[in-house]
């Protein structure tokens, strides 16, 4: 048992899989959502029932409806909550951590508007007084409730918290790597949900598992460059974090962004489809910024375009795959 207690920010599916994954492991662990009702019915029923339901709490994890409170129980917190609010929870923690206080996260994504990775978001609302730590891999919120085998990393430029991090999370079913990476971690976890609405899009329209394997391999060189000209590491983006989110999320159903590509290709539209998978998916807010990063770094990025012109340009999905087939012939190494 770690001598202090470790505290889990979001309580969606992702937050609700790590708090049991972090207690299973004997952590003292507290779970915080930002709506104090819905936090009611959590510590009421003893799991949570919209989200992640069949998975009981176990008495070593405990739900706290109070911000402040559920900070000041412990030295770690681990933030779980989508892209879109990083900044606004950042900035309501800031006046309330300890001096010794470590963060990570395990939200993926860019922010919306400013196109920023959530490590620059950090520094921007925190400085550089607290350990920062990002947590990602090919992970499904379900898989890891259940205590299915899962791997992942966790990536800081601190190697005591990343460590301690990692500590806390391996064990029984999950086997946790270390990295110093970050870029490279965030950048797998981030463009493999635009490349996940792609494959849902092939298979949606019945193209065939030969269709899939090359969408997935060449929205791997799309990631892959983007990576060196961001100064990632090509054996993070070859690792869990990269390579193997990226296969996770393009072939399982359990991928909200490989659902609603799946949706659009099968010609449901697009505020229905999002609308029936009724939570956050991330590649449809991140999109445009991945696509302001190629151009940012001048790196071409087809199949990202294309996804976005399906999204917001009323492409239609038959059209979009017609555009990538009409590319030039050139060498693979070149993209």
């Amino acid at each position: 048992m770690h001598s202090r207690a470790i505290t889990v920010l979001g309580a969606g599916s992702w937050g609700t899989a790590l708090a049991l994954r972090l207690a299973a492991n004997n952590n003292a662990t507290c779970l915080w959502g930002h709506e104090p009702a819905f936090m009611e019915t959590l510590s009421r029923e003893r799991q949570n029932s919209q989200f992640l339901p069949g998975y009981p709490f176990p008495d070593n994890l405990t739900i706290e409806p109070g911000l402040a409170q559920a900070v000041a129980t412990s030295r770690d917190l681990l933030m779980a909550v989508p892209s879109h609010a990083f900044r606004e929870v950042l900035t309501a923690l800031a006046p309330l951590l300890n001096p010794d206080t470590r963060i990570a996260w395990a939200t993926k994504g860019l922010e919306y508007g400013s196109g920023k990775f959530m490590s620059e978001v950090f520094e921007e609302v925190l400085g550089s007084r607290y350990p920062a730590a990002v947590v990602s891999g090919p992970t499904f919120a379900r898989e890891v409730a259940a205590g299915l085998p899962t791997a992942v990393t966790v990536a800081s430029n601190n190697p005591v918290f990343a460590n301690d991090m990692a500590s806390r999370l391996h064990g029984g079913s999950m086997r946790v790597y270390t990295s110093d990476d970050m870029a490279g971690v965030q950048l797998g976890g981030t463009v493999k949900n635009v490349l996940a609405i792609a494959s849902g899009i092939t298979d949606g329209l019945q193209l065939g598992a030969n269709s899939r394997a090359a969408l997935i391999t060449r929205g791997l060189a799309e990631v892959i460059r983007l990576g060196d000209a961001m100064g990632a590491r090509r054996e993070t983006l070859m690792g869990l974090a990269g390579v193997g989110d990226l296969i996770l999320t393009c072939t399982d159903d359990l991928s909200r962004n490989r659902r609603l590509g799946l949706a659009l290709g099968r010609g449901t539209g697009l505020e229905v489809a999002l609308q029936e998978i009724g939570q956050v998916v991330e590649g449809f807010n991140t999109a445009g910024e991945v696509l302001q990063l190629a151009k940012k770094y001048k790196v071409d990025m087809p199949i990202s375009e294309q996804v976005y012109r399906v999204l917001y340009d009323q492409l239609s999905p038959a059209d979009a795959v017609r555009n990538l087939l009409a590319r030039e012939v050139k060498p693979e190494s070149v993209g």
